[in-house]
């Protein structure tokens, strides 16, 4: 029931990080604050389909 997902950056765009979920507990999009290395900061990364 787990799936890959990507997470990407929504000031950048870049996709930085890839995890997993489960789709029976999580069904909307994943949203995390994870460090984006260009920015070299912590933002806002959504998942991306």
């Amino acid at each position: 029931m787990r799936v890959k997902v990507v997470l990407q950056c929504t000031e950048t765009g870049d996709r930085n990080y890839i995890t997993t979920k489960n789709k029976r507990n999580n069904p909307e999009r994943l949203e995390l604050k994870k460090y984006c290395p260009r920015l070299k900061r912590h933002t806002l990364h959504r998942e991306t389909k």
